[in-house]
């Protein structure tokens, strides 16, 4: 007797508990009812030109990297130079100490001389002769030969003062001067260092940087994409239809003065996949060196451009989709096709949406397709208001 009536009082009191449950239940969607949708912001989406940048890793170089490097042998006499030292065409860099060249320079200065005084004595041979032949005193065959003699006493003095030239040109590469306008670089002999024409390092190397080159590669997909996006029907008409390009230095900042993109490599480097591409960019106060990074920014521009922010976007399964507000304020999940560059933090979409929607803006995570909302509508104003122009 006593089992059945505990048995009895638990069942009643499951059933308390359960009539209280549904209760709280019922209470609370009566409650949701009662209080009606769910407030989220919504803004309207339009159409607007806007400008994307690509950035590409580049190299800079300057227009002219020359090494300089001894012609003859001899031992460096002085550095007149510092490394980064900005110099100018025809400034004297080096000079080398190189005794056997002056010794050249003299001897063929001596053998100028002698060969003068060859060449006289020879004249006078010949002016003595002359009269004599004319009054048949002796034979023309003496003065054919006193004419041939200063012939080449004449020819040996051509010959000396040839290799007089080759040794004062001997002489004058003891002393190295810029080829260029440009900036030194590094100096890895010192003062009394044994140099030569064979030497495989450079002296120096001297870097003309009044324009630089940046270099940077597309890949073929960029590549592609690249020649379709500017009009021409060559490189050479799309390079003239390219916009001017700007300079992103190693520390973020954008480089003063844009630059041109003037060379595109008409061949793919089988190794990398990618082709190589010269920008050149002014540099009137050296701020940009040879052998710097930094990153060439190409600008496209884009009309009617759709643009909903990052933020109001949803991943699924490799594909986004973003809550578009149907007929009577009900979500519509939508699927969107996006293009791979971004603007700040704003998607451009390509297919999926059109001016004139209302998407959902934020903190619909609770969200689910068919559901009733409050739009709390936001300006566009507001919501592109971060993009930069």
């Amino acid at each position: 007797m006593r089992k059945v009536t505990t048995l009895f009082f638990s069942i009643s009191i499951g059933m308390l508990l359960a009539s209280c449950g549904n209760d709280d239940e019922a209470k609370k969607a009566a409650a949701a009812a009662a209080a009606g949708p769910q407030a989220y912001p919504v803004f309207t989406v339009s159409a607007q030109t806007t400008e994307l940048n690509s950035d590409y890793p580049a190299t800079i170089e300057g227009i002219q990297n020359i090494d300089i490097r001894p012609k003859v042998d001899g031992f460096i006499q002085k550095i007149l130079v510092d490394e980064g030292s900005v110099v100018k065409k025809g400034q004297l860099l080096f000079t080398i100490m190189a005794p056997q060249y002056e010794q050249e320079v003299r001897t063929a200065r001596a053998a100028i001389s002698s060969a003068e005084a060859d060449v006289n004595a020879a004249q006078l041979q010949v002016n003595k002769t002359r009269p004599l032949v004319e009054k048949d005193i002796i034979s023309k065959y003496d003065l054919d030969a006193a004419q041939l003699t200063l012939q080449s006493r004449k020819a040996a003095l051509a010959q000396a003062k040839a290799a007089l030239v080759n040794a004062q040109v001997n002489l004058g590469y003891t002393s190295i001067t810029s080829p260029v306008d440009g900036v030194v670089g590094s100096i890895p002999f010192r003062t009394g260092s044994l140099v030569s024409s064979t030497s495989t390092e450079p002296l120096t190397t001297v870097s003309n940087t009044s324009k630089v080159y940046a270099y940077f590669s597309l890949n073929e997909k960029q590549l592609l994409d690249f020649s379709k996006t500017y009009k021409g029907n060559t490189l050479t008409q799309q390079m003239k239809n390219i916009p001017a390009v700007s300079l992103i230095l190693a520390d973020g900042t954008v480089y003063a003065q844009n630059g041109k993109i003037e060379a595109i490599n008409g061949q793919i480097n089988t190794a990398t996949g990618s082709a190589s591409l010269r920008a050149t960019f002014p540099n009137p106060i050296s701020l940009l060196k040879s052998g710097a990074s930094a990153s060439v920014r190409i600008p496209q521009k884009v009309e009617n451009a759709i643009l909903v922010p990052q933020k109001s976007t949803v991943d699924l399964q490799g594909k986004k989709f973003v809550y578009v507000v149907g007929d009577s304020a009900k979500i519509v999940n939508t699927e969107i096709e996006i293009m791979d560059l971004a603007k700040d933090k704003f998607y451009v979409v390509t297919k999926g949406l059109k001016a004139g929607d209302k998407i959902v803006l934020e903190g619909f995570q609770s969200l689910k397709d068919g559901v009733k909302i409050k739009p709390q509508v936001k300006s566009a104003d507001s919501v592109y208001a971060d993009i930069k122009k």
